[in-house]
């Protein structure tokens, strides 16, 4: 019973804490969350206080009992999740799973900005209590979610096919990605005309330089019309050109602050061409520990979840002692440079910086790969640039008049800069990067002036006429997404990476390049969100409920309190959106005329599960107005008129209470006349067909035959079959086609549409061939309980293809992909891959000196 356990989230910060703790201490991870909310019920008691009903994580089971059992072998467990809300909450929660294996008391909270032998043992030296106030904030932030979402959803589900999902954040970030769209295409250009000058002193140094024009009769040049540029421009030919003035300035610039998330995930994405998802595995990693060789593990920089721009002083100092050392005294400022802080900002954390300022990226380029190290270099140059002095830079402008006779006044600029002194610049890379940017034109400066003095006349070498456009806003790209949820305060430090990534998986939004474009049903489920919870996911809105969460954290609002408040809000919301109340006397009357239904349709099915049942319907709306917990819509009203009619034949009432109610047969009941004959022709040419096993995927099971039979089924009771169950029967005929005599002649007759394929140059041949020379397949792996096999899926492909010789075009670029997967086993595949269409081969990862493993 010595020795104490201690528990932190991942496996890799476990093995770097344990090196460091040694053997008094055993160090296990849980893996994030053991517990949470039902995954299939809403688990929040509203009605007492928003109580929550946690339950073990699915999945965690073996986790928690490997805790459970480590726990009661011990006197004393140390909670060591991250320095923030989530992990405050992670704390908590395991606290309460594992308090019946020691006493209450035993249990100390550890936390810490960097995973250091120095740091590492003051904080377990200073142990704390769990922070409740945090935990209460992170817990309304969970039951927020669960309500929006479990509540919105499944409205969003009915209204919009496709949709996954609402988020109370989410759908935000959403709204800002299709609102930039709207208004890219409804933009309309405006044409405007830039004028200038190339001109050149009449002696030596003779090099031309650029001039634009500045101001027209001392007026502000705005040039918007076509035939006013004309004129300036034939005017300007009689003119000559002399030096008005040229004016001197030095500007300072000041060094930026150390990154924190949003700023790391910017200049990441800017600079790296990491997305943000992809810059928070990777500064998960530098956080948790690096092996630096000689059984030296560290953690190489803070923790990266954080909002705050404040330095530990240990570090300050350290980075100044090494920029004195390197660079010399001048590059320090005569005081420590600080950076203020949001209001929100969690200032107990400290901005991401480098653990030892010492450990420079060239001592490191051997130990990490690639990425690792491209990461660790942006972020050690910013926090040293960070702690430096100001840069200085000179700027010179030429103000140029253009002399002669004539109606207007011309005024030409032209600036260039040069720095004095670079300051921070010399390490955050700046200096060089303001050097190529003057060479290659990329600003509005110029490379270099000439001396110039006032009054000197210069030579024309040309006039210069340039017509533009205005353009429109750009699409957000994931980092400038990132920086606009931040300056509303939409979403936290830990969320940024996760709701972009949820957009993406939801199918709400595509990439384009580096740009995040929304997708159809991005843009519907957008429009339904805000035609119906506008004010719920308002960005205002959303950002207040982020400030209300902060001040439960600092102990100035009560989390109940909060929730409540914010539920009546919601309830209000979403009755308005559910649309007007029905009339419940009309509701009985129906329900009453629908207790004469003796045989009801079948259920609408995929798979193995139910999507639809009249009966079962019915039977809901009796269920609702039992238990009186909310009003019958106007919409299950109208519902419940369309089976009136449907199932008239087996209501005797069902004339007179149509009669009464006033309802009038909806155009739907065409679909209850009889069936159409192609739809029984082509039932018939199925009768011989021998159908493919039935194919799993997850928990759904497809089988052709029992779809075919209900069909068959509907269509023997005189059921009309809809428009989305012609379209699969007519993929299913497509599918068997070669089973099925005189197929051609008959799809003609029957409508058959044919299904869209890929384009005939495709070398489908020629690629199919190539999985020949494969020896070696990759392992199936199982994915949200879904299999993935790339050999079986292969096969699936080469058996559609023999019967149809046609693949999907998506079919085509899931193959393409494939045959990249297994390029290396692919004989002269980089020579083939421009013929057959496929991707470029990977360029080869660079080698890295590893060290060897610690004893």
């Amino acid at each position: 019973m010595a020795k104490s356990l201690v528990i932190v989230e991942s496996p890799a910060k476990a093995k770097t804490i344990n090196k460091l703790l040694g053997g008094d201490y055993i160090v296990k991870a849980s893996l994030g969350h053991v517990r949470d909310l039902p995954e299939r019920a809403l688990g929040v008691d509203v009605q007492r206080g928003f109580t929550p009903q946690y339950v073990p994580i699915k999945g965690r089971a073996k986790v928690l009992a490997d805790l459970q059992a480590a726990a009661a072998k011990v006197e004393t467990i140390y909670l060591a999740p991250d320095p923030d809300r989530e992990g405050e909450a992670i704390a908590w929660h395991l606290r309460e799973a594992l308090k019946g294996k020691v006493g209450e008391h035993n249990f100390r909270r550890v936390t810490y900005n960097e995973i250091t032998a120095p740091a590492i043992r003051k904080a377990f030296s200073e142990p704390t209590e769990i922070n409740q106030m945090r935990v209460d904030s992170q817990q309304a932030r969970r039951i927020l979610d669960r309500v929006v979402g479990y509540k919105v959803s499944p409205m969003l589900w009915r209204r919009v096919p496709g949709a996954s999902s609402a988020g109370r954040v989410q759908s935000v970030a959403l709204r800002l990605v299709c609102e930039r769209e709207k208004a890219i295409r409804d933009f309309q250009p405006v044409p405007y005309w830039v004028i200038g000058v190339k001109a050149a002193k009449q002696v030596d140094p003779r090099a031309p330089f650029v001039a634009q024009l500045a101001k027209l009769n001392d007026a502000k040049a705005d040039i918007k019309d076509e035939a006013l540029a004309l004129r300036l421009m034939a005017e300007l030919q009689q003119r000559t050109l002399r030096v008005k003035d040229v004016l001197r300035k030095e500007v300072r610039k000041n060094a930026p602050p150390p990154f924190i998330t949003s700023s790391l995930q910017q200049a990441a994405s800017s600079a790296l061409g990491f997305p943000p998802a992809r810059t928070m595995r990777l500064a998960q990693k530098l956080y948790e520990g690096i092996n630096l060789g000689h059984g030296t593990v560290s953690g190489l920089i803070t923790y990266m979840r954080t909002d705050s721009f404040t330095i530990a002083q240990e570090a300050r100092e350290q980075a100044r002692e090494f920029i004195r050392r390197e660079h010399g005294p001048e590059f320090l400022p005569e005081t420590p440079n600080v950076f203020r802080n949001r209001s929100s900002a969690q200032e107990a954390h400290e901005a991401i910086r480098p653990t030892d300022p010492a450990r420079t990226p060239e001592s490191l380029k051997e130990v990490l790969e690639r990425d690792d190290w491209r990461l660790y270099d942006l972020i050690w140059r910013r926090f040293m640039a960070s702690q430096m002095a100001p840069a200085r830079i000179a700027q010179r402008t030429a103000e140029i008049e253009a002399v002669g006779s004539g109606p207007d006044t011309f005024l030409f600029r032209a600036t260039a800069s040069e720095i004095v002194f670079p300051g921070f610049m010399r390490v955050s890379g700046l200096e060089q990067r303001k050097k190529e940017e003057a060479e290659n034109g990329d600003n509005d400066e110029v490379a270099s002036l000439p001396p110039l003095d006032p009054g000197e006349a210069l030579d024309v070498v040309e006039w210069l006429n340039d017509r533009k456009e205005t353009q429109p806003p750009p699409r957000f790209t994931e980092a400038s997404l990132v920086k606009v949820l931040e300056e509303n305060g939409v979403g936290r430090p830990s969320t940024y990476a996760q709701i972009i990534s949820t957009l993406l998986d939801r199918k709400y939004v595509d990439r384009e390049k580096r740009a995040l474009v929304p997708t159809a049903l991005g843009l519907k489920v957008c429009d339904f969100l805000i035609s119906h919870l506008d004010a719920l996911f308002d960005v205002q809105f959303t950002a207040n409920m982020e400030e209300l969460l902060d001040e439960i954290e600092e102990g100035k609002v009560a989390w109940t309190e909060m929730l409540t408040n914010f539920y009546a809000k919601f309830q209000e919301w979403m009755g308005a959106a559910r649309g007007p109340a029905g009339d419940l006397a009309a509701v009985e009357k129906l329900l009453a005329a629908l207790s004469a239904v003796t045989t009801w349709q079948q259920p609408m099915t995929r798979g193995e599960k139910t999507v639809y049942s009249d009966e079962k319907f019915v039977e809901s709306i009796r269920r609702q107005i039992a238990e009186n917990k909310r009003p019958i819509s106007r919409r299950q009203q109208d519902a419940l008129a369309r089976l009136l009619f449907r199932y008239q034949d087996q209501i005797p009432t069902a004339a007179a209470v149509a009669e009464e109610l006033k309802l009038e047969a909806p155009a739907e009941s065409n679909r209850e006349g009889p069936p159409r004959q192609e739809t029984i022709a082509k039932l018939a040419m199925l009768e011989n067909v021998t159908f493919d096993p039935p194919r799993k995927f997850g928990k759904k099971v497809y089988d052709d035959r029992d779809f075919v039979e209900s069909l068959r089924g509907q269509v023997a009771g005189g059921k009309r079959l809809s428009t989305a169950q012609i379209a699969y029967l007519d993929k299913i005929m497509r599918k068997y086609a070669e089973q099925m005599p005189d197929f051609a002649t008959r799809a003609a007759e029957l409508g058959l549409t044919a299904e869209a394929a890929a384009p005939a140059d495709a070398h489908l041949d020629e690629i199919l061939a190539l999985f020949a020379a494969v020896q070696t397949w990759r392992p199936a792996t199982s994915r949200k309980g879904r299999k993935w096999d790339d050999r079986e899926f292969l096969e699936s492909l080469k058996a559609q293809y023999a019967q149809r010789k046609q693949l999907s075009f998506k079919q085509v670029s899931a193959l393409k992909r494939l045959a990249l997967n297994y390029a290396a086993q692919i004989p002269g595949y980089a020579e083939l891959a421009p013929k057959l269409g496929l991707p470029e081969p990977r360029v080869a990862k660079k080698e890295t000196a590893k060290a060897p493993p610690a004893e």
